[in-house]
């Protein structure tokens, strides 16, 4: 089977839970050969969770040889990979940074870039990516028309699927990068509170325009850590001021597809449901019955959030009382 490079996004060994949906993805199309960059110190637990979803080889490269650079090295030693291995495509996960590196690794490799692929599928021999446009209401596909596809997945887009298999470790060399290159001149570690990451949560309670004021947001979280969940926010709000925007929810924000949604104060704007409407279990608290979000919530209750929260935090905490 022909290799599919997979682009492992980790924190001090900690696997993401994206990165086991492009190798779910990538099993789909060939053999998943994830590249790891850093994590030596958890080295074995990595190939260990990379392997328990499908990968067959795994490629690690010393963070050291990276030095404070940002993208530059990466996308050197991606395309030194494409040219050993001659993969069938190329996964990076569709954030920020994932979609510059894939930018910067198809203008290198004088090949195609498919962003935001929600799936990925064989027709013959080419690789095809199935997107989600326009706020979620048109499926289109697409592949590349030339050198190998580089895809950037979105997040939440497919279950990972355990495929147990033993990979074959390999340590690569970064080529050299010429020129001048951003460096990282300062990091700050963002503690979050201790709750889950947002695009990884199996619960997600968010809070939108009808929270009403920044201070407000509390409630929310109270919520959230009664039932161990991730903090979102609409983009009303975030735009407000009333939340940071890295807790946005929607098509310019995170994608996220948890077990249960909750969406308290947000009226269901066609932009905040692309990025949440694939949740299994969506509630929506709203004093405006005719709310667009009651279209897609399987439950609903219509109220003001002020005073259904509170009684739905008392009645949690009553239950796991009892």
């Amino acid at each position: 089977m022909s290799d599919v490079l997979v682009l492992v996004d980790h924190l001090d060994g900690d696997v993401g839970k994206p990165t086991l949906e492009m190798l779910t993805l990538a099993g789909r199309l060939g053999s998943p050969v994830a590249v790891v960059i850093g994590g030596d110190s958890a080295a074995t637990a990595i190939v260990e969770k990379l392997g328990q979803y499908g990968a067959t080889a795994v490629l690690t490269v010393d963070a050291d040889q990276l030095g404070s650079s940002l993208v530059a090295p990466v996308v050197s030693l991606l395309a030194s990979v494409v040219a050993s291995r001659a993969p069938i495509a190329v996964l990076i996960s569709s954030t920020t940074e994932g979609k510059e590196i894939a930018g910067r690794l198809a203008v290198r490799l004088d090949a195609g870039v498919l962003t935001d692929a929600v799936d990925v599928a064989l027709d013959g021999s080419a690789v095809v990516v199935e997107q989600s446009v326009f706020g979620g209401s048109t499926i289109v596909h697409a592949r590349a028309t030339r050198g190998v596809p580089i895809i950037t997945v979105r997040p939440n887009s497919v279950t990972p699927a355990a495929a147990p298999a033993t990979p074959e470790v390999a340590q690569v060399p970064v080529p050299p990068v010429e020129g001048r290159q951003a460096t990282v001149v300062e990091t700050t570690v963002d503690e979050g509170g201790g709750r889950p990451g947002l695009s990884e949560a199996s619960v997600v309670v968010a809070g939108g325009r009808g929270v009403g004021a920044a201070e407000n947001f509390a409630l929310i979280e109270q919520l959230a850590d009664s039932l161990s969940a991730a903090v979102g926010a609409s983009r009303a709000a975030t735009d407000a001021g009333w939340y940071p925007h890295a807790a946005q929810v929607g098509q310019t924000g995170v994608t996220v597809a948890p077990q249960l949604y909750i969406a308290c104060g947000i009226s269901g704007a066609i932009q905040h449901r692309a990025g949440m409407q694939t949740s299994k279990t969506i509630v929506a608290i709203n004093k405006d019955a005719e709310a667009p979000i009651f279209e897609l919530a399987d439950f609903g209750v219509v109220g003001d959030l002020h005073t259904v929260v509170p009684q739905l935090i008392a009645e949690i905490a009553k239950r796991k009382g009892s």
